[in-house]
């Protein structure tokens, strides 16, 4: 780290991680750490009051991790407040890091920059992925979240995102994790189903159909079917890869969709479920000839605070990186 260097901390709280991140005034990553909430064996998620317990737990652990010689350079925190920027969008889980991200900033009296989960999601894949384009289409997919978004990035520190179409029931990485945990996966399962499925049988990812009607996607069917593969005996990772199969056909078609609404040829994928290589390479094959996809760097794909810690030096710079 140079002598001198302006640095940007952001913090978010999720529904499965606690997160805190820094980067210097170049947007490149300082530092980096992160805490996956602990759910216990056999279930398929966390109540909010438990995840809320947790962050509480695990905040004070990060915050103190972080090296001694960074606190006197950070001029500025960003944290996520909610889930996407909208004013009905509400969790409690985002509380805890609010509540450590205000305080520090008022002890320090450096600016605070609030911000939404869904931007810090966006804007860590644009990072990561070196998307230049400020106008685009992106999908946005994980446990709490299958959304086609149409995003415009001409603000410093703000995403204005359109919900162009979505799940009407459960999200992808739901599917995921209600399957996974089925065959006997931790949760969340989506590391977990992309190992088991590289033992399937090619021809394993046709099994299940997709469920798409315009812009609205639906996954509790095709789960319910992929239930009824178990329960016949089915190869575990031929249902994991039926499963992966399921979802790329779900958003090849969402996306085709969202092209030809809008004409967008650019398209950013982000959320824990984009860190899934299988389904990038298939979606890459579906789409290629039509669109130029951009991938969040796998690990920046899952929740973490990185994007946070970037709209926050977009904002209080006044330019985006």
């Amino acid at each position: 780290m140079k002598k001198g260097m302006t640095l940007y901390l952001g913090i978010d709280t999720s529904a499965y991680t606690t997160s805190l991140a820094i980067v210097d005034e170049q947007a490149e990553l300082v530092y980096e750490n992160r805490k996956i909430l602990t759910v216990p064996e056999g279930e398929r998620g966390l109540a909010q009051s438990a995840a809320l317990f947790q962050h509480v737990q695990n905040l004070p652990q990060l915050v103190t991790a972080v090296p001694p010689q960074y606190w006197e350079k950070v001029s500025a925190l960003g944290v996520s407040t909610a889930p996407r920027p909208i004013q009905e969008s509400y969790m409690p889980v985002f509380l805890p890091g609010y509540g450590v991200a205000a305080a520090m900033a008022s002890a320090r009296c450096i600016p605070l920059v609030e911000t939404s989960h869904q931007e810090g999601h966006l804007a860590a894949g644009i990072a990561s992925s070196k998307l230049k384009e400020p106008h685009f289409l992106a999908i946005h997919i994980s446990g709490g979240t299958t959304e086609l978004l149409e995003v415009h990035h001409t603000q410093p520190g703000k995403l204005d995102i359109q919900l162009l179409g979505g799940t009407t029931d459960l999200h992808a990485g739901q599917f995921v994790d209600r399957v996974g945990v089925r065959l006997g996966l931790p949760f969340p399962a989506g590391k977990s189903l992309e190992e088991l499925a590289r033992q399937a049988d090619p021809g394993a990812a046709a099994w299940l159909p997709s469920a798409v009607r315009g812009f609205e996607v639906s996954f509790s069917g095709v789960e319910t079917a992929a239930q009824r593969l178990i329960d016949q005996g089915k190869n575990p990772a031929d249902v994991a890869r039926a499963v992966e199969g399921c979802i790329v056909r779900t958003l090849g078609k969402l996306l085709q969709a969202g092209m030809e609404k809008t004409t967008l040829s650019e398209i950013l994928i982000v959320g824990g479920v984009a860190s899934n290589q299988f389904i990038r390479q298939e979606l890459k094959k579906r789409l290629a000839r039509h669109a130029n996809l951009h991938w969040a760097e796998p690990d920046w794909s899952r929740d973490n605070a990185i994007g946070v810690a970037l709209l926050a030096l977009e904002k209080v710079r006044g330019c985006i990186i």
